[in-house]
């Protein structure tokens, strides 16, 4: 159990580091790569993108949207099959985001994801990942109602422990 978790851990490292790099090839290469099981959610939007396909077509939208967006993570539980990182996302509203178009404002926000693993030989490999945010924070900082400077800062205690159960 503890290799796996290691496993798991290697994978969502890489997969953070290649999203700061914006380096989108390395980023997908951390996903099973199988059209039919990967996935990705973005739950307060109600918003499902199927397939690698998918996956993809997050990630570009994403990028139009927040094309210098950075992840900072400051907690990490692991168990096997899954890896949940809460994270500060923060960058600069250049392109469409829930139907607005770039401002040029500064957004930041908290984030919680969860890293879904395939199983078997997939084991070491995203099947899907979940995002969890407050959008009505990062449409307030949209339009200028909230000052990205204004979330506050959180730090964890032992960020190298790992659930085991």
């Amino acid at each position: 159990m503890e290799d796996l978790i290691r496993v798991q851990r290697a994978t969502v490292e890489e997969h953070i580091r290649e999203e700061n790099a914006h380096n989108w090839p390395a980023v997908y290469s951390t996903f099973v790569q199988n059209e039919e099981s990967a996935f990705y959610d973005v739950i307060p939007l109600h918003t499902h993108f199927a397939g690698l396909t998918g996956v993809k077509d997050f990630y570009q939208a994403a990028e139009a949207a927040f094309p210098d967006f950075r992840i900072d993570v400051w907690g990490e539980f692991d168990m096997p099959g899954c890896s949940v990182r809460e994270v500060t996302i923060s960058g600069t509203h250049r392109g469409d985001w829930c139907g607005v178009a770039g401002t040029g404002r500064l957004v930041r926000f908290h984030l919680a994801g969860l890293f879904l693993f395939g199983k078997a030989e997939n084991s070491g490999k995203l099947v899907a990942e979940r995002i969890y945010f407050d959008n009505e924070t990062v449409m307030q900082q949209i339009n200028g109602k909230l000052d990205a400077s204004s979330i506050p800062d959180f730090v964890s205690g032992d960020r190298s422990a790992a659930a085991t159960h």
